[in-house]
């Protein structure tokens, strides 16, 4: 990635770790994924693609020892959930658009994201996210959202509600299409049968 591009967009990267993977039965950021735990995949696709990596949780003791140094890390105050995580985390960094991943993505391509990047600049003011869609619906947790999308989280948290699929119908946003290769890289892994999945 050109870094001169990444400046330009000011672009940083956020990485959720505070879900509590009730599904999995063991926190997934830190299962192995050939041999690799998965927020260490994730984190390292994350610092080719942004100019500084954020981790966001309420308990950064749990991951500093499989993570560089240099890992930022955010506070998340109390577990409600990514749309939640996110607006705490803008309230603790100063960047123009943020990259946020969830930790649960053993298959994320920095050459696909990079691509996405490439976009940031061609968005009107007024778009505030860029995200991959499905017939079914976005996929928010491999997605950029712009700092100005923070006045719409707190509205939308002020209601009540914690949808990212509910935020994103309510603001302006530009959709990424997704074919064979993208679908592919936004796998998650939730379950332990998903662990057995072969998918590389």
């Amino acid at each position: 990635m050109n870094k001169s591009s990444i400046a330009k967009n000011h672009l940083v990267g956020i990485i959720l770790a505070g879900g509590k993977s009730s599904r999995m039965g063991q926190d997934k950021a830190l299962i192995p994924w050939q041999n690799i735990p998965m927020l260490k995949r994730v984190y390292k696709v994350a610092n080719k693609c942004t100019e500084k990596v954020y981790i966001i949780t309420s308990w950064p003791q749990k991951y500093q020892s499989i993570l560089p140094t240099e890992c930022e890390w955010l506070t998340e105050l109390k577990t409600e959930g990514p749309l939640v995580a996110l607006a705490q985390g803008l309230t603790q960094i100063n960047s123009n658009w943020i990259l946020l991943l969830g930790c649960d993505l053993p298959l994320l391509n920095s050459d696909i994201i990079q691509t996405w990047v490439s976009e940031l600049n061609q968005l009107s003011p007024e778009i505030l996210a860029l995200v991959p869609k499905k017939s079914q619906g976005w996929e928010p947790l491999c997605a950029f959202y712009r700092q100005e999308i923070k006045i719409e989280l707190e509205k939308i948290i002020y209601r009540g509600d914690r949808s990212f699929q509910k935020l994103l119908t309510e603001i302006l946003v530009k959709p990424l299409s997704i074919d064979s290769q993208t679908a592919k890289m936004l796998f998650n892994c939730n379950t332990p049968l998903d662990l057995d999945l072969d998918i590389e």
